[in-house]
């Protein structure tokens, strides 16, 4: 005959579990950066499905924040991003003159770049129209519009997969 047993160690268990889920959760440390204040100057950028509300502050060595990160901790994951964000500030020569916060949302991480550079492209033509041909030259003031292709009704969900015919 089997043993039977206990439930006494179930639900020692179960009463551990229940503590384990009503500890709070770990104090997150505040950022080691400032967000700055004041007079600002601000443009929307686009790509693919991804925006990004890009806000410009006249600050000397000011810190680049987006979405409440660093720019650098953000963008980690993307080969040669410090290059492509700090491209507009190149070639208009304000690199480290400006502080900057951005919001960006929506599609990827590689979208999202693309719409935080055309976003810092747009606020600095606001802040200085003469950047404008400097920009444009090297293409970072055209929206890249390329989109993924809409599902159709009727298709099994896909867009471009073919309704199937009866075989009798």
């Amino acid at each position: 005959m089997a043993k039977k047993l206990s439930k006494q160690p179930q639900k020692i268990i179960q009463m551990a579990r229940r503590q384990q889920k009503r500890q709070p959760s770990p104090v997150v440390d505040k950022p080691s950066f400032e967000i700055p204040q004041g007079r600002y100057v601000e443009s929307v950028g686009r790509r693919k499905m991804a925006t990004a509300r890009v806000r410009i502050y006249e600050q000397k060595d000011g810190q680049f924040i987006v979405n409440d990160q660093l720019v650098k901790d953000y963008f980690v994951g993307i080969n040669n991003a410090v290059k492509v964000y700090t491209q507009p500030f190149k070639l208009t020569g304000t690199l480290g003159k400006f502080a900057v916060t951005v919001k960006v949302g929506g599609s990827g991480i590689n979208a999202q770049l693309g719409a935080v550079v055309h976003g810092l492209s747009r606020v600095l033509i606001k802040y200085d129209e003469s950047f404008r041909l400097l920009l444009k030259e090297e293409g970072l003031l055209t929206r890249d519009s390329r989109m993924k292709e809409t599902r159709k009704p009727g298709r099994g969900g896909k867009a471009r997969r073919k309704r199937q015919s009866p075989k009798r």
